[in-house]
Formats: C-alpha cells, structure tokens, sequence
C-alpha cells in the first residue's frame, strides 16, 4: 500500500510539473492575461519562480527525512556485531550511487539530515513549509554544530520563532540569500556562544595560514587565513587603490585590478603596500574600517565582542587594538539627545556630511538592495527622494547604495522605497513587486556586574531634557556607541585611555 501511495503521490507532482513547464513556455491552456499576453507570462513566469523556490524548499525537506529514516532502519537492520565505521561506509554508499554523489557529498548529506531530524525541529519545518531554502538549512546545521543542545535550540528560536520580534520592514530570513543568512547566524552565534570569542579567536590564531591550490588554463588561488582586521583592511586597501586606477584610459576591470595590485604587493617593487609601509609587520595596517565596541568593552571591563563591518563580532582586543593603533575608526556623529538618533540637516546642504556617513554605515551595515553583500565604505550615499524635488539630505531620506546599485536605480525602473532613521529602504522591482531590506541585528550592550550600575533608562528630568548631549550611561542604554555631542565624564575617560593622557 505504500508503494502505490508513493508511486501515485509521483505521478501527481510528474502531472502537475508538465503543467507548469507548458505554462512558463507561453504554452498553457490560456494566456496569463488577454489584454496583454506578453506582460502577463513575464508576470506568469515570477509567479511560478516563486512557486518552485517554496517547493523545491519542500522536496529539500522531504529529502531530509527519506534520508534521515533510511539512515536509521540500515542502522537497526545491521547485525550486531558489525563494525560502526563499516555500516556508515555502507549507507552513504548506498545514498551515494542511489542520487550520483561522492562519498563524501553523501556522507555531508547523512550528516545534515541527522541534525535536522533530530536536533533542529523549527529548521526542519520552515523547510516543510517551504519558507527557507535547503541552502538556509544547510547554514544553520553549520552554526549550529558547534552548540550544545540549548544553544542550537536557542539560535533556531531567534531566527525561526515567529513570536520573537522583528522589524516590520525587514526582510525575512527566507527573502534573503543564504549567504546574507550565514552572515546573521554567525553574528548571533559569535555573541552568544557558551564558550568566549576571545578564546575561539586564539584557537583561531594558532591555524592561521596561506594556502596554495592549482586550477585551470594555467591559473591558481593563493588564499590566507588570517586574523579578521588585518584580512578586512588588506581587502579595503586593495578596493581603494584599485578605485583609483579606474580612469576614462583603464581597460582593467575593479577585479582585475585588485588582483594585479595584490600581485604587485607581494612580489614587485611595492611590496609591503598592505601593512602601509616598506616590509612592515603585520602589527602596522591601519585597518580602514567602522569598528562599533561597547563603551565597557573599549575600557576593558567586559569582554563583549565589537562589531567589524563587512565582518561580524571580532575580540574585543581586537577592537581594541584598532582603535588605539588607528583611531580613524573612531566616529562621531551629531546626534538627537532624545533617542540618539542623528540629527536631520534638512534643506540647508546638498552635500551629505561626513557624520550622516557614518551614521548611514551604522544604520544599514551594507548595500540595502536585497542579497547584496558590499560593504558600508565602498557604498555611496543617495538621497531617496531627489534633491530637485524636494528631497532633504537626511537620514530618512538616504540610501547607501554600492556603485553597481546604485547605477541600476538609475539607469532602470528599479526604486527604493522610503527609509527612516533606524531602517534601510526596500527596494520596487520593474515588476511592481517589492522587496524589503535586510536590517542590522542590534543588540544592548552588556553591564559589567561588578559596578553595580543598573541597565534601566534614567527618568526624563529638566536637566536630563536640557543637557548637551549623551552620556557614557546613554550609550549603553540605547545610544550608538562612540557617538556624541559633548564630552561626558565617561567620554572623556575613553580620551584619555586613546590618547594616552595622564
């Protein structure tokens, strides 16, 4: 009986795909629409991308399952005696010359149908219900392989609960590429891991190399592990020497021009140009890049990790290394005493200010077009709204898109939506379907027990309302850190660890 279920339920989906392919092919039983037939099957045609992606998501799922099952009962049909390592052998053979995948591609499936199926419920049945792809699952079967059980319970419950919050304008863990997911479910795992960032960073520290692999049509990689400051800044370097070789008489892609600059750096007369000297230490980049730490991390009384942009958590020795080698990454930015956010300058200036920059960075964290990766400092601000038609040069009214997006908004229909003074602006397809943005995942820093502070916001008084701006305890109360009007005690406290005054 269940092979008939099994061989009808096939049919069915074999029925209804033929379908769909004489549907997309202009092909079905009637056009998508009569008015305008060649409108509408490009419409049509979304409509069952979108379809497919929810059911390939599906089959994923049930993938999973098959897989997970036959795993078991091979396991509970084995004699007793047998050797583990012989019955894993066996399965993932069989798994193997059953969908032609190697060894070790069958042995990777095995493994992640296990975690699903026995470890991460809510990961499963988002894919069931067709809401993440089997790229998503796949991520957070990596992030969460290294957690104990309440961790890896933990981290699914904060992405694919639907009763934990989440802004109504960003976008869902399924809208966006698996790669962007990797990055979110790293951060959250860096921050809340049971094991410390500083200790994992060392472990790190130890492994660190460069790796050399042959390839094709006499080519090669020459890659480096490295700390994720010296890796970022070297990448930032390279953008930004490679920008400025970009001239009207430059045939060289920005691609290929990092790569000859990175060529150069190493083996020619420049080399050295990484660290920003003559060859220097590792110890002498100066690393252009936003570092947002925790006021008590910077002062050293808690560990809790910073943020790199472009990156993720990093140590918070790391953190504090750049600042005080650099400071260049340390901004400020004119802010409302109210909520902290930055103040709008209106219609007085056309020009973006370099503090509405950085505070762009913080806001958005990358290009806020959907699955794109760039990062804040090689992004250009864009105002929403355009300057001759009123549009004011304000938070609310800016974008930080990256060069190639920022040319798709306007050389085609492509058009963001509006943004706001905490989130980043969506994005209207020429087909009128709009996509949101991906938000940043903040999280209040923590207080360091043994100062007996406590993490509750001051009541409004007349001389909180009138005074020149956030404290230290504003900052750790919601206000972005580093950012200021006027020196507080607390403030001036960071002046002197930075610059070393008595």
């Amino acid at each position: 009986m269940g092979s008939a279920a099994v061989v009808e339920a096939f049919e069915a989906i074999n029925a209804a795909l033929a379908v769909l392919n004489a549907e997309a092919a202009g092909c079905g039983s009637e056009p998508f629409s009569d008015a305008d037939p060649l409108a509408g099957l490009a419409d049509g045609c979304l409509e069952i991308l979108a379809g497919a992606a929810g059911v390939q998501a599906m089959v994923s799922g049930l993938v999973a399952n098959a897989a997970g099952t036959y795993a078991d009962t091979a396991r509970a049909a084995a004699p007793p005696d047998a050797p583990v390592q012989a019955q894993e052998m066996a399965i993932a053979a069989e798994i193997g010359s059953l969908l032609a995948l190697s060894d070790r591609a069958a042995g990777a499936l095995l493994a992640q149908s296990h975690a699903l199926t026995t470890s991460l419920p809510r990961t499963l049945a988002a894919l069931h219900n067709g809401t993440i792809s089997w790229q998503h699952a796949k991520v957070m079967v990596d992030e969460a392989a290294t957690l104990d059980p309440a961790g890896a319970a933990a981290l699914e419950a904060h992405f694919l609960d639907p009763d934990v919050p989440r802004p109504a304008a960003a976008a869902a863990i399924g809208g966006m590429p698996a790669h962007r997911f990797r990055h979110k479910a790293r951060t959250w795992r860096e921050r809340h891991h049971a094991e410390s960032i500083e200790k994992r960073h060392a472990k790190g520290m130890a492994e660190r190399r460069v790796e050399y692999r042959p390839d094709q049509d006499g080519m090669a990689w020459l890659s480096a592990y490295l700390p994720a400051d010296q890796a970022l800044g070297g990448w930032n370097r390279l953008t930004e020497l490679s920008r400025a070789m970009q001239r009207p008489d430059e045939e060289r892609t920005l691609t290929q021009l990092r790569a000859d600059n990175f060529a150069e750096a190493l083996l020619g007369s420049r080399a050295g140009v990484l660290a920003g000297k003559a060859a220097g230490p590792s110890s002498s980049i100066r690393a252009q890049v936003l570092v947002t730490v925790p006021v008590f991390s910077l002062l050293g009384l808690t560990d809790e990790p910073a943020m790199l942009d472009g990156h993720g958590p990093i140590p918070a020795s790391m953190a504090r290394k750049l600042v005080a080698d650099g400071a260049g990454s340390f901004y400020r930015v004119l802010v409302d005493p109210r909520d902290g956010a930055p103040l709008e300058i209106g219609r007085t200036s056309y020009r973006v200010t370099k503090a509405i920059r950085r505070w762009l960075h913080l806001r958005d964290g990358k290009c806020p077009f959907p699955g794109c990766s760039n990062n804040s400092l090689d992004n250009e601000a864009d105002h929403l709204l355009a300057w001759h038609q009123g549009g004011a040069t304000g938070i609310s009214n800016l974008g930080q898109p990256c060069p190639k997006h920022h040319k798709l908004r306007h050389t085609s229909a492509w058009k963001p939506t509006p943004a706001a003074r905490d989130e980043p602006p969506g994005w209207i397809a020429p087909s009128g379907r709009r996509y949101k943005s991906e938000h940043q995942d903040w999280e209040p820093p923590h207080w360091p027990q043994h100062l007996g502070l406590e993490a509750e916001p001051e009541p409004t008084t007349t001389a909180t309302a009138n005074r020149s701006g956030p404290t230290l305890g504003d900052a750790v109360h919601g206000y972005p850190d580093f950012i200021h009007m006027k020196l507080s005690p607390g403030e001036d406290a960071l002046e002197c660890f930075l610059h070393k005054r008595a």
